[in-house]
């Protein structure tokens, strides 16, 4: 009988190419792909370590003359809303929220068109056709869901996020709503609910992306009460956002490749069984 070892995840980096959030940047990626019956444990270490999913591939910011794109969470226990929050919950208590399994629908993909076509028609999506969509939706390897939000009363499709459960927390991967109505701060509606299912699973944690000081794209991040970012191998609390402004990373603090990846703890391939 022949016995094979398992593989452990080979890393790699992107070409250089110019950043979507700060102008005059450039952006570059160290990514691994995400396959395999350990693909659930590798997402979840992962994750813990400031690498965010897309489809089968985890990645993490690696640029080499700037440090500013910060791996961003809620901590569920430490988060208390703000008026301006407590509001946007109010005005969106009346959708109906829909958890189904990863699969793309018609009506998911008019409205995600919708949204980039008026808020990002000149973003890295802009140009994303259907099947595309569909694999970006169904392409996963591990526990995900769509959370959508519809109104009762039409059964109109109000919002969407593509959302990973992890051990940890949910990690809101990709989420896009009307943008028609930018009076209802949907967006922000979807984070506080997705605090909300993080809270009711007993899960502490709710996983939002890349917070980028300096960017306003991603300035709403920071809004959030018990936000922490991923500094230098760990988790810190956002008590002063001007403690984490772009002028504080310095280029060379970010560390060659080769001690990057040899700094990523890979979770156990062989778990001791009780």
């Amino acid at each position: 009988m022949r016995h094979t070892l398992p593989i452990a995840p080979q890393f790699y980096v992107t070409a250089p190419q110019p950043c979507p959030y700060l102008e005059g940047r450039i952006e570059r990626k160290l990514f691994t792909a995400l396959q395999g019956e350990g693909a659930d444990q590798l997402n979840n270490s992962l994750s813990q370590q400031g690498f965010r999913r897309s489809q089968n591939v985890l990645y993490r910011p690696s640029c080499t003359d700037c440090a500013a794109c910060l791996s961003a969470r809620i901590d569920v226990s430490a988060f208390s809303p703000t008026k301006s929050q407590k509001r946007a919950a109010r005005r969106n208590a009346h959708l109906q929220r829909r958890a189904t399994s990863p699969w793309a629908t018609d009506d998911q993909y008019e409205l995600f068109r919708r949204y980039l076509d008026t808020r990002h028609a000149d973003g890295g999506m802009a140009d994303m056709d259907v099947f595309e969509f569909a694999a970006m939706i169904e392409e996963t390897p591990i526990r995900s869901r769509v959370v959508e939000y519809a109104d009762p009363k039409t059964g109109n499709l109000i919002a969407v996020s593509l959302t990973d459960v992890l051990d940890d927390g949910l990690s809101m991967v990709y989420s896009f709503y009307d943008p028609n109505q930018p009076q209802s701060s949907l967006g922000t509606y979807m984070i506080l609910d997705h605090i909300d299912i993080a809270r009711e699973a007993g899960l502490p944690y709710v996983y939002l992306g890349y917070w980028v000081p300096g960017s306003p794209k991603m300035g709403y991040k920071v809004k959030f009460a018990g936000l922490e970012v991923y500094v230098k191998g760990g988790w810190q609390r956002v008590d002063d956002p001007e403690a984490f402004t772009d002028s504080t990373h310095h280029p060379l603090s970010t560390a060659p490749i080769a001690e990057q990846v040899a700094n990523i703890q890979l979770p156990d391939r062989h778990p001791t069984k009780g």
